[in-house]
């Protein structure tokens, strides 16, 4: 009896041990097939709101962020804007819900996203600007902005004005093409412009508008400018694409552009590159589009939970017209 009860037992042992471990089996099995969300496979999803398709510039943006994501492995959810605000809120809100991993974005205007941007925070998903800032007081609300110094982009235009006409004895009548009106590179473009030709009291901006950054908004207003205006001597735009608009009004007035009115503009795409070297625009201060490398690798390391800088500026250069004609050869975008 003694030896049947061993061996009664001895079988009740074995039965719980693979018991258990058909449990364990199962478990792992699910862990592994289901990932708990986690996304085990290492994959990081981007969601990515685009302000649109209004120039030269933000469309090789749009191509080096694609191209970029698909070489570092990125799954990229891209949305165009279309320049507003509202779209990208919407935008950002369907990437909170849908729990990708990092959220970037180059916001239509500076004001109004400290909600949205909580709601990101709150769902503990990283957000990082591109080419344009936000306002909030709350820099805990983004982990990076990543873009060009636009301040900076209008003090070298302007200082390279203040140099050109620094033998003029009278005064010197410019006018503005502004960027979208509350943007951020319009603000600080405007800001550093107006900073550096403060040197010289003969350089006064006679009218500013916006152009929206579009070249049918750069044409508009430079006929406005031209008929309300008989004398104009310089012509400074916020982006090349206003100012090849612009080109169109100043010849359809009978002017000749670059020699009866200074065109200095920004950005340094190749259209505005070649009206450069063609001596139509006669100064430009660059702003590279080509963020996606950038983008892709600190997007790695927020996801990773590494520190980044809070500010991070890409490297850019300006153009003469000779400038540009060596440029243009191996200009991408």
């Amino acid at each position: 009896m003694r030896k049947m009860r061993t061996h009664s037992a001895s079988w009740r042992a074995a039965a719980v041990v693979a018991s258990v471990l058909l449990v364990g089996s199962i478990a792992a099995c699910g862990n592994s097939d289901t990932g708990g969300g986690t996304k085990d496979d290492g994959k990081i999803t981007m969601g990515f709101s685009q302000v649109g398709a209004e120039s030269g510039w933000r469309t090789a943006n749009t191509t080096s962020i694609k191209d970029a994501a698909s070489t570092a492995g990125i799954e990229l959810k891209f949305d165009d804007a279309q320049q507003k605000q509202e779209n990208q809120i919407k935008a950002i809100r369907n990437y909170i819900q849908q729990k990708v991993d990092v959220i970037a974005f180059s916001p239509v205007v500076e004001s109004g996203w400290d909600t949205v941007l909580k709601e990101a925070k709150d769902a503990k998903i990283p957000v990082i600007l591109t080419d344009r800032s936000v306002d909030s007081a709350d820099k805990t609300l983004y982990k990076t902005f990543l873009g060009s110094d636009f301040v900076k982009e209008g003090k070298l235009a302007g200082e390279w004005l203040v140099e050109q006409k620094k033998t003029a004895s009278g005064p010197v009548n410019i006018v503005e093409l502004q960027g979208t009106t509350g943007a951020a590179p319009a603000n600080d473009r405007k800001k550093g412009f107006a900073e550096a030709i403060a040197a010289n009291p003969n350089l006064k901006v006679i009218a500013s508008q916006t152009g929206d950054f579009t070249r049918a908004g750069g044409k508009q207003v430079m006929e406005q400018f031209l008929k309300a205006n008989p004398k104009i001597d310089v012509l400074f735009a916020h982006n090349d694409d206003m100012g090849l608009g612009a080109l169109e009004a100043i010849t359809a007035a009978g002017k000749v552009p670059g020699k009866d009115i200074t065109i200095i503009t920004v950005d340094a795409v190749k259209d505005g590159m070649q009206a450069l070297a063609d001596g139509k625009f006669n100064f430009i201060a660059e702003c590279s589009p080509l963020l996606g490398p950038q983008l892709m690798d600190l997007a790695k390391k927020v996801h990773a939970g590494e520190t980044v800088p809070a500010r991070i500026e890409t490297e850019e250069t300006t153009f003469t017209s000779e400038q540009a004609k060596e440029a243009l050869p191996n200009r991408k975008y």
